[in-house]
């Protein structure tokens, strides 16, 4: 199954900020809840690459201690207007997520 992700950029003084927002409920595997008073299973976003021009710029191992609904930031030195920038993650479900942009 594919969630949805966005993402933008924004250049300033040569150093370009990758902003991704990230629609995931990232449990624990810790929490109860308070309707089935059941353990909610964990579900959280394991890898998460950020690419320029298809080549991996940031590769992040990520794990419960994120909140739900992520926003990633990054900045990146050395990407040029035009260049694409994707984000791809996978989470411990297998579930997986997408986004694309040019630097402007």
């Amino acid at each position: 199954m594919h969630i949805a992700t966005r993402m933008k950029t924004r250049t300033q003084g040569g150093i370009t900020e990758v902003l991704v927002l990230v629609n995931h409920p990232m449990d624990t595997g810790l929490v109860k809840s308070p309707i089935t008073h059941k353990i909610i299973p964990a579900h959280f976003i394991k890898t998460l690459t950020i690419a320029i021009n298809h080549k991996p710029a940031v590769i992040t191992d990520m794990g419960i201690a994120v909140s739900k609904d992520p926003l990633i930031a990054v900045k990146l030195k050395g990407a040029k207007s035009g260049d694409l920038v994707s984000v791809d993650w996978i989470d411990n479900e297998g579930m997986t997520g997408h986004a694309e942009t040019h630097v402007s």
